[in-house]
């Protein structure tokens, strides 16, 4: 349960956790084997971990309301704490592979709902492998966002399988969004920016969204500026390269 414990670790005067006690590596490798729980189905995964105070017990879940926003590779949180307050009646989840950021993620969120009653109770983390899991924690057709935001540009080619956008895993993301659910991506890498929007733009359930589309939704501004790493692209003047899609029906 995501709770705030006193620890040499949180802030006094915020309640917030301190950053530096949670650095890691800045990636990991998606496709080792980590030890860490995995739900056997979505109707396995406990929503009162996660929300409490929306769900007091598992014992009393709401079926009818479910995660709708997930942020692959979530990183320190700074895109879910923005989406919190935007979207307060959606349920969103970040996944994140890396340990002690998971558990900043945790604390943060934690020490944000005591310091503001009734606010980020829609928004959680979980540690996974978001690469090997996404069907063991989402139905079909049960999100309506997922975010991609600056992932590991795994440069050399054989890594190229590393990459959380590809053929094979918009196949499982096609599966998890809703039909009109979007896939927002960024980076600072123009070759992955380029490779991202390619497998987007070659994928039969996907289509890109218009520019009045991208200027009318309140989520794309978010992408560069709500994260860690789009805030250091931007205080050294470089340049990111987005691609935003849009899930479709299949051909008739």
């Amino acid at each position: 349960m995501l709770e705030n414990k006193a620890s040499p670790t949180i802030n006094k005067s915020t309640g917030l956790p301190r950053k530096r006690f949670y650095r890691a590596r800045a990636h990991s490798n998606p496709l080792s084997d980590s030890h860490f729980p995995v739900p056997l189905s979505p109707s396995h995964v406990d929503y009162s971990l996660h929300y409490p105070q929306l769900f007091p017990s598992s014992d009393q879940i709401d079926s009818s309301r479910k995660i709708q926003f997930v942020d692959i590779g979530c990183g320190f949180g700074g895109l879910l704490i923005s989406l919190s307050t935007l979207f307060p009646e959606t349920l969103m989840i970040g996944m994140e592979l890396r340990d002690k950021v998971t558990e900043y993620v945790k604390e943060r969120i934690s020490g944000l709902r005591v310091a503001n009653p009734g606010q980020y109770q829609n928004v959680s983390v979980v540690r996974t492998n978001s690469m090997k899991y996404i069907p063991n924690y989402f139905e079909k057709g049960q999100l309506s966002k997922m975010f991609f935001l600056f992932p590991d540009p795994h440069f050399k080619e054989k890594n190229h399988r590393r990459r959380v956008i590809s053929p094979h895993l918009l196949d499982e993301y096609a599966y998890a969004l809703q039909v009109g659910g979007i896939i927002y991506t960024i980076t600072d890498v123009e070759e992955l920016g380029e490779w991202m929007k390619s497998c987007l733009e070659n994928h039969p359930m996907f289509e890109a969204l218009l520019e009045k589309e991208l200027e009318a939704d309140p989520v794309v501004n978010l992408l560069s500026t709500a994260t860690e790493e789009g805030q250091k692209v931007a205080r050294n003047g470089g340049q990111t390269f987005q691609a935003v899609y849009r899930r479709i029906a299949p051909a008739s």
